[in-house]
C-alpha cells in the first residue's frame, strides 16, 4: 500500500538518485534500514526506479531527436511493442493529436538518424507516417521534474554539493570507454558500486570514482521515476510551440522555471520549442497555456499530444499500468542490426 514516506523517498530520490540511505534518514525522519526496505519493495513491484543513461547535450557525441508515428488502428500497440524492443528507441508513448506515437530517439549522426527512421521505423507493418523534430539543445531534461513530495530544506539537505560539477566537457571517447558501466546504471541507476565492480572486473573504487566523474560533468544523467500509483496518475502533454527567433529564448526560459514542465527542448521541425508538462488534469494544463499567452502573445501552440499510455521511458518498458517490467539498454552504439520484426508479419 503507497503511503507519504513513498512519495518522500521516492521525491528525494529524484534529488540525488544515489544518495545514501543514510543521508536521507535524517531529512525523512526514518532510519536507513526502513528506507532500505521501502525502496527494495517499490522496485520489486515495479512501481519505481532508477535508471541512468549518457546525456546527448553534454557528451557532445550524437544526437536525440522526437518522432512522431501515424498508423493504422490496429497496430499501434504492436509497433510501439516493436520500437520498445529496440536500443535506438529510448521512450516510446502512445500519445492523442496529429499522431499515434511520440518516440524518443538516440543517434550518433542524422545520417545514422534517417537510416533508422527510413530503414527501421518505417519499415514496420502499420506505420503510414514518420514526421522527425530534431533536438537542438535540452533546456530542462526529465530528471530535474518532481512532484513536490519533500519541501525546501528537505530538498537542500539532500542535494549533493553543486561545487563538484564541472562544465567542461570529457572527450568524446571516455564516454565510450564505459559503455558497459553506463548499461549497468541503465538497469539500476542504485547498483552498488561493489555490484557494478563484478561486472566490469574492476575495483569498486575504480568505478565509484569513473561514477562520479561522469556525474560531475553532467555525462551521466541519473533520474528516478515512479509508476502512476505512485505519481497519482498526472496528465503528460506535449505541447509543440512555434515562436518568433528574438522570443524564443524567453518563452523557453519562462516555461522551464514552472514546476509542470517536465522536459523542455529547443527543437528544429514543424515547431521550435517542446514542452511536456505534467499536471492534474486538462485545466491546469489549459491554465498555463493561458499565462503563455500572455506572456507571449506571438507563440502558436502547433499541436498538442496527451500522452495515453508509455510502452518505454528511458529503456524502461513498462506494462500497460506504467509499471516497469524490463529494461532495453539505450545504446545508438550498437552495431547495426536488422529491422525489428514487423508486427503482423
Amino acid at each position: 500500500m503507497i503511503d507519504e514516506l513513498d512519495l518522500a523517498l521516492v521525491d528525494a530520490l529524484r534529488v540525488d538518485p544515489r544518495a545514501p540511505w543514510s543521508r536521507l534518514a535524517q531529512p525523512l525522519g526514518v532510519d536507513p534500514a526502513t528506507l532500505s526496505r521501502r525502496w527494495a519493495r517499490l522496485c520489486g513491484s515495479g512501481d519505481a526506479w532508477v535508471a541512468g543513461y549518457p546525456s546527448a547535450d553534454r557528451t557532445d557525441l550524437g544526437l536525440i531527436a522526437l518522432v512522431a508515428v501515424e498508423c493504422r488502428a490496429d497496430a499501434v500497440a504492436s509497433v510501439a511493442t516493436a520500437l520498445a524492443a529496440d536500443p535506438q528507441a529510448a521512450t516510446v508513448e502512445l500519445v492523442s493529436g496529429g499522431a499515434d506515437l511520440l518516440v524518443t530517439v538516440a543517434a550518433l549522426t542524422r545520417e545514422q538518424l534517417t537510416d533508422y527512421v527510413l530503414d527501421r521505423m518505417s519499415r514496420l507493418s502499420g506505420v503510414l507516417r514518420t514526421t522527425i523534430s530534431f533536438v537542438e539543445r535540452t533546456l530542462r531534461e526529465g530528471s530535474r521534474w518532481s512532484d513536490g513530495a519533500l519541501d525546501p530544506q528537505q530538498r537542500a539537505a539532500i542535494a549533493p554539493d553543486p561545487a563538484r560539477r564541472d562544465p567542461a566537457l570529457r572527450p568524446a571517447r571516455a564516454v565510450l570507454r564505459d559503455r558497459r558501466l553506463l548499461h549497468a546504471l541503465g538497469e539500476d541507476g542504485r547498483m552498488p558500486y561493489a555490484v557494478l565492480g563484478q561486472r566490469l572486473g574492476q575495483p569498486a573504487t575504480t568505478v565509484r570514482r569513473r561514477v562520479a566523474e561522469l556525474r560531475d560533468s553532467g555525462q551521466l544523467v541519473l533520474r528516478c521515476d515512479a509508476s502512476p500509483r505512485l505519481t497519482g496518475h498526472p496528465l503528460g502533454t506535449m505541447l509543440w510551440l512555434d515562436l518568433p527567433a528574438n522570443r524564443l529564448e524567453a518563452a523557453a526560459l519562462w516555461l522551464c522555471e514552472l514546476p509542470q514542465t517536465r522536459m523542455c527542448a529547443v527543437t528544429v521541425g514543424s515547431a521550435n520549442l517542446a514542452a511536456y508538462l505534467m499536471t492534474r488534469g486538462f485545466a491546469e494544463t489549459r491554465r498555463v497555456e493561458e499565462e503563455l499567452s500572455r506572456r507571449f502573445p506571438e507563440a502558436r501552440v502547433r499541436d498538442r499530444q496527451v500522452t495515453l499510455r508509455t510502452a518505454k521511458l528511458v529503456g524502461r518498458l513498462l506494462d500497460p499500468q506504467g509499471r516497469a517490467v524490463g529494461y532495453v539498454p539505450i545504446d545508438p552504439w550498437a552495431p547495426r542490426a536488422a529491422p525489428p520484426p514487423t508486427p503482423g508479419g
